[in-house]
């Protein structure tokens, strides 16, 4: 049974499913599309993705502060019309550098519209409460890209690439925007209080070991899956899997984020959010083992796809929630920002390092590399836990602006 604030979340889990699907998975969706039709190269097509990635990483922060100061709602609003607006505009390019100043821009979207923004919204408005809400938004977001690939391939083929830029943005910018602004307001009557920022906040926070553990756990799990997913279907079918079957394999990776987000939201107030972090990385490092046992039997892919996806599904509520939880809301805008920074580049540097290690030494090392991260990336975690401050207070003494 849904409770009435989960109810409430569902028009913020629309606007971000149609976001993510447009602005973030339209891009490999249209990939191969775009390579027949340009005529430049996958490397040269991907680069800007990359650096689409970068930018958000570092626009993160920005958009963090600016959610502190109260301007939530125009944040988010305006990250998604912004990349709408440069989606219309990515048909009249003739030049890769156009391509790639485009994809800049849709970066410093993402950075106010995706989960990050979203989420550092959420956690400012209802506290402690945040954790219903952030997995009703993501479990429905783990269909974003399930959406996006099919609609993508069939918008193409039947109306041309530069048509379907043209549909995504629409939706984005008729669905999304509105449904965003909407949400909000149906989360005001569960709104909680907080204290005025005070001066420095950020800067004291962001000095602490806690702070820089998170930092280490965050980057860890961005490196791993970054460098995994990128690089899965050459892994499988080098393990001897079929190219249907590796598919196959590959598709059942955000059904299987969804089934994690589904059981983290049945055991919510009975599983703490430590306990979900560490079952987290802990079901990822199996995962990779399960990656390695491929090669001896190929349906170990199945176990790993449900692994890594379930831990990887609830790492999206786990990073808000246990940052939320470890370090306090006083600016928490800011801090998640600069937390967003080395998840997203471990995200965007993951596949160039997972080619390069592939080439020297190949797939086996990149795997038993991503366990190796992901075990420090546990570490971390718990060490961030050992050193957390122990007077990180949710509630406060005025109401959050959105």
């Amino acid at each position: 049974m849904l409770t009435g604030l989960q109810r409430a979340a569902f028009p913020l889990a629309i606007a971000q499913t149609l976001t993510w699907a447009s602005l973030y998975y339209s891009f490999p969706a249209l990939l191969p599309t775009w390579q027949a039709a340009l005529g430049w190269s996958k490397s040269e097509l991907s680069g800007a993705f990359t650096l689409a990635l970068v930018v958000s990483a570092i626009a993160a922060p920005l958009a963090g502060s600016l959610i502190d100061r109260g301007y939530g709602r125009a944040v988010l609003a305006g990250g998604m019309v912004l990349g709408a607006l440069l989606l219309v505009a990515l048909p009249a390019v003739s030049e890769v550098w156009h391509f790639y100043l485009i994809w800049a821009g849709i970066g410093l979207a993402m950075s106010a519209s995706l989960y990050e923004a979203c989420f550092t919204v959420i956690t400012r408005v209802i506290g402690s409460q945040a954790r219903q809400v952030i997995t009703v938004v993501t479990l429905l977001g783990g269909f974003a890209g399930t959406l996006a690939f099919p609609a993508a391939h069939l918008m193409a083929e039947a109306f041309g690439w530069q048509a379907a830029v043209r549909i995504f943005a629409a939706v984005v910018l008729f669905v999304s925007v509105p449904f965003a602004i909407f949400g909000l307001g149906c989360l005001r009557p569960f709104t909680e209080t907080l204290e005025p920022v005070k001066p420095g906040t950020s800067g004291k926070i962001m000095a602490q070991p806690t702070f820089w553990m998170l930092g280490t756990a965050f980057c860890a799990i961005g490196l791993a899956h970054g460098a995994i997913l990128t690089h899965l279907l050459f892994i499988l079918q080098e393990s001897g899997l079929s190219v249907w079957l590796a598919v196959v394999v590959v598709s059942m990776i955000g059904p299987m984020q969804v089934v994690g987000r589904v059981f983290m939201m049945l055991t919510a107030g009975r599983v703490s959010t430590f306990g979900v972090a560490i079952a987290c990385y802990t079901l990822m490092i199996i995962a990779t083992a399960a990656l390695l046992a491929t090669r001896l039997n190929i349906w170990m892919a199945f176990v790993f796809v449900a692994f890594h996806g379930a831990g990887y599904g609830v790492a999206s509520i786990v990073r808000p929630v246990m940052t939320a939880e470890l370090l306090g809301r006083q600016s928490f805008g800011a801090v998640f920002g600069m937390l967003a920074i080395p998840f997203m580049m471990g995200f965007a540097l993951g596949p160039i390092a997972a080619a390069l290690v592939s080439e020297l030494a190949g797939y086996n090392t990149v795997i038993v590399g991503a366990g190796v991260i992901l075990a420090v990336g546990l570490m971390a975690i718990i060490a961030a836990r050992r050193m957390a401050p122990t007077n990180t207070d949710f509630h406060g003494v005025r109401r959050a602006e959105v």
